[in-house]
């Protein structure tokens, strides 16, 4: 349970980041970017595999680039829920949607399936082979 915390906490500074970095997306609390994760989460577990899903033939198309598009409009749908976060313009929405796309990457490739970080232990073994 701690994991989801550690995410959801991790989501809230990709959202604060992003809107350092994205001069369309604006954060007026911390309190704003909480809720902000909390509903770009429930947008990205209810909504985002259906319109995927039906995005599919153009998602192919464009070799998994439009799923960008896909991850600003739930930035947006989460801007116009939560008051105090706003999103304007659709490039705003696609640059911040990558930049958060980006942390959550580099959060899932660090963190194990309980939230913890994790790290590979490697043995020589038998002269040459790493185990």
């Amino acid at each position: 349970m701690g994991g989801i915390f550690i995410r959801w906490l991790i989501l809230t500074i990709a959202i604060v980041f992003a809107s350092y970095i994205v001069s369309g997306i604006e954060v007026e609390s911390f309190f704003s970017a909480l809720l902000a994760a909390a509903i770009l989460g429930i947008l990205n577990v209810f909504f985002r595999p259906v319109i995927l899903i039906l995005t599919l033939p153009i998602n192919i198309l464009t070799f998994g680039l439009f799923t960008f598009v896909i991850n600003a409009m739930m930035l947006k749908m989460a801007s116009g829920v939560i008051p105090g976060f706003h999103v304007y313009g659709f490039w705003s929405a696609v640059f911040g949607a990558f930049i958060i796309s980006v942390v959550n990457w580099i959060l899932s490739t660090v963190m194990q399936d309980r939230g913890t970080a994790g790290y590979i232990d490697l043995e020589k073994k038998n002269g040459d082979r790493w185990e």
